[in-house]
């Protein structure tokens, strides 16, 4: 349940660093990457992707799209052959709402059906951050997410977002991420080795715009938010419940903007700062993660245990370590890039989003100052999404394509480099670097960049914060409260992205709102 949301954009070494979804959205995810439902004879239970015309049914015009999305139903098939407990579907809907004639995206929704129908509610819209990252596994794999009190009472609907996951067409930039995420020095020594930072931005976000050109303009968060409302109007229900992780609570915190009468309940766990700019966003986010890093390094620094232990000194051994690697990188697999400062930063920001990977860091530096660095490579590949065979899903790719096709943003290349200082004076350890990121320099304007959020109209929304997130600092999510017309704050302690599920009082404080429409009294803590 975790997401990029800007941080990439802003440790401001790199083209294109850091932080992470780095198991696909979910910690579930990548538990269950390896076991994909089948009929019994091996093949997989789902329909054909960019086949919707087997699984959704809609009132089509002369070129076989639908002119009337909103009138699209479901034609759900059974993920396993004889359980129709988990179901997959596809729906069509306009590229150009504007315009629904023009092309359309096929969307891959998945939903685990309400385990008590007799007391269910209605459905429940999931989605588990990025942007990029496909949501439908939220759905297959509910009943490892969810409590039993949603899981009786809801239909548990996930999608993956256009341009993301199965839904096609999907956003596709480069199959090289080395190329562009592990090549560069983030601290360059001269005007050549800057140059190819600006070089490579240029390239990545040239290959984006022109492989992406039909549907660019179109992949923001607004499109996606009208998507929900077609996913709604398909499932025929007048007012729908949705929970949204990260990123999520921007989707739900704009589509709760622009359709508040359809809005049963929503939850925004780990929720964005919706009037921060795209600056300060980054600054917010970075200094979130550098947080995390000093609270990890405390704690290794007072734990004989822990393999970074150095002698009382986790923190000076880091920064030690950190400029060795600016200095001299260190080897890591054959055939793979060595550990530089940079790859290594990746790593760090990959292991911040739960206290559960902080035992994989801490033997993944010690390692490091023995000369291996595969340990840090391996979280860097978490980080990038690389799969077993040595591709890379389009997650990070749709992620840099959304988040600024969001933005008005569009610094030059010295604007960029402006900010650099900004960085280094609140995040040492997390952004060293001596550049911009050049993040969204080189697209064009975004035509639909997010509504302004308010949910006027739309009832009590409930706001998650978690004390130690480094994604979307507890800050981030009180400002979202407090930019919606009525939203409410459960704050929960943690050092983690998210706060469902951390404690029980979590659970009951999310699962009474949805349920029970109870709103957590004002102040209320969980931990």
């Amino acid at each position: 349940m975790r997401s990029r949301l800007l941080i990439a954009a802003t440790l401001s070494a790199c083209l294109f660093t850091a932080t992470a979804c780095g198991d696909s959205g979910s910690d579930v995810t990548a538990m269950r990457s390896d076991s994909t439902p089948s009929t019994g004879d091996g093949s997989p239970t789902t329909g054909t992707v960019g086949s919707p015309s087997t699984d959704v049914t809609a009132p089509t015009g002369t070129d076989g799209a639908s002119n009337d999305p909103t009138s699209a139903t479901f034609d759900w098939r059974d993920y396993t052959a004889g359980d129709d407990t988990i179901q997959t579907g596809h729906i069509i809907v306009p590229v150009d709402y504007e315009d629904p004639s023009k092309a359309t995206f096929d969307l891959y929704v998945t939903r685990h059906k309400a385990a008590k129908p007799d007391e269910r509610i209605g459905s429940l819209l999931v989605n588990p951050g990025g942007p990029g990252f496909g949501g439908s596994d939220f759905g297959i794999y509910a009943d490892q997410i969810y409590s039993q009190d949603l899981l009786d009472h809801f239909d548990i609907v996930a999608w993956d977002p256009r341009g993301t996951g199965q839904s096609t067409p999907a956003i596709d930039c480069t199959d090289d991420y080395d190329k562009f995420f592990a090549s560069t020095d983030i601290t360059p020594d001269d005007d050549a080795e800057k140059q190819q930072i600006i070089d490579l931005a240029k390239e990545f976000e040239v290959d984006c715009t022109t492989k992406n050109a039909d549907i660019l303009q179109y992949v923001g968060t607004n499109n996606s938010a009208r998507d929900m409302d077609t996913i709604r109007k398909g499932l025929g229900e007048d007012t729908i419940s949705y929970f949204g992780f990260s990123y999520g609570s921007e989707l739900g915190a704009t589509w709760a903007t622009l359709f508040p009468d359809t809005v049963r309940a929503a939850v925004l766990d780990g929720a964005a700062d919706p009037e921060a700019d795209f600056l300060t966003s980054g600054l917010q986010q970075t200094k979130g993660f550098e947080n995390s890093v000093d609270t990890f390094l405390t704690k290794c620094s007072a734990d004989k245990a822990c393999p970074f232990y150095n002698d009382g000194d986790a923190a000076g051994a880091f920064d030690t370590l950190m400029v060795a690697l600016d200095e001299k990188p260190i080897p890591s697999e054959s055939g793979r890039p060595d550990v530089t400062r940079g790859v290594a930063i990746s790593g760090v920001i990959e292991a911040m989003y739960s206290e559960s990977s902080w035992p994989q860091l801490e033997q993944a530096l010690a390692d490091a100052q023995n000369g291996d660095g595969k340990g840090l490579l391996t979280l860097y590949d978490q980080y990038f999404q690389r799969q077993p065979d040595g591709t890379y899903d389009n997650s990070l790719e749709a992620f840099q394509v959304i988040t600024c096709m969001d933005v008005t943003e569009r610094p030059t290349v010295a604007e960029d480099d402006a900010t650099a200082p900004q960085f280094n004076e609140i995040a040492p350890r997390l952004s060293p670097g001596t550049t911009g990121s050049y993040f969204c320099t080189f697209f064009p304007t975004a035509d639909d960049p997010r509504v302004r959020v308010t949910g006027v109209g739309a009832g009590p929304i409930l706001v998650v914060g978690t004390t130690g997130d480094p994604a979307t600092p507890l800050a981030s999510s009180q400002n979202m409260a407090n930019d919606l017309e009525n939203g409410v704050l459960l704050t929960v302690v943690a050092d983690q992205h998210t706060g469902y599920g951390v404690n029980q009082c979590s659970y009951d404080n999310v699962d009474n709102y949805l349920v029970e429409l109870k709103v957590p009294a004002k102040g209320t803590r969980c931990g």
